[in-house]
Formats: structure tokens, C-alpha cells, sequence
């Protein structure tokens, strides 16, 4: 899959998961990675930008298994932008989807 598909995408992943749960950076690089060929490496700067935008904020916790980890928790500022990145996402995917069909005129 093309690179700017990927990257376009990427933060409109990352928000829809933290809106399904907390979760710990790797975790949020594991899950994209299983469905979209990602580098861990591109997870962590878009984490950190939209943290200083507000979208989420940040909290350690103990583990079982190791340090601390930090998690990720969306804010209703998060919410609000995954929500209209999906409605953007839908309204995008219906065009293309109407173009690759042969339904446009």
C-alpha cells in the first residue's frame, strides 16, 4: 500500500483505538501494524504530536512484566477530532468507492 495512504490514515487508527480503551504506545504500534505494514517507529512522533494538541493525555502504570508503561487516554477534544476524521474517512471512502464502481458521470 502506497506510503501517503498510510500516513494519511495513521492518526484517525490511533484516535478510534484510544476511543475503544487506554492503551500503551507499543500496544497502539502492535494493533495498526497487524492491519496496516507500519514501522513502530512512525507511531511514536504522531503520539507525541497529538498529545501536545490535546487529543489524549498521558498516565503511567505499573506492569507484571516490567518498568511502568505509559497509556494513552483520549480527552472529549480526542473524541471530538476521531469523530470527525471517521465522518471525513466515510464520506471519502463513498466517493472513491463511486468512482472505482463506474457510478460517476
Amino acid at each position: 500500500m502506497n506510503t501517503q495512504f498510510k500516513k494519511g490514515v495513521l492518526e484517525l487508527c490511533v484516535l478510534s483505538l484510544l476511543k475503544q480503551g487506554d492503551k500503551y504506545g507499543y500496544e497502539l504500534a502492535d494493533f495498526v501494524g497487524k492491519e496496516i505494514d507500519i514501522s513502530e517507529g512512525s507511531v511514536y512522533p504522531l503520539l507525541k504530536r497529538l498529545r501536545a494538541e490535546g487529543y489524549f493525555e498521558v498516565y503511567l502504570k505499573e506492569s507484571t512484566s516490567g518498568p511502568a508503561r505509559k497509556y494513552y487516554r483520549l480527552t472529549q477534544k480526542g473524541a471530538d477530532m476521531q469523530a470527525h476524521l471517521e465522518r471525513e474517512w466515510r464520506e471519502f471512502t463513498e466517493s472513491v468507492s463511486t468512482i472505482l464502481g463506474g457510478d460517476a458521470q
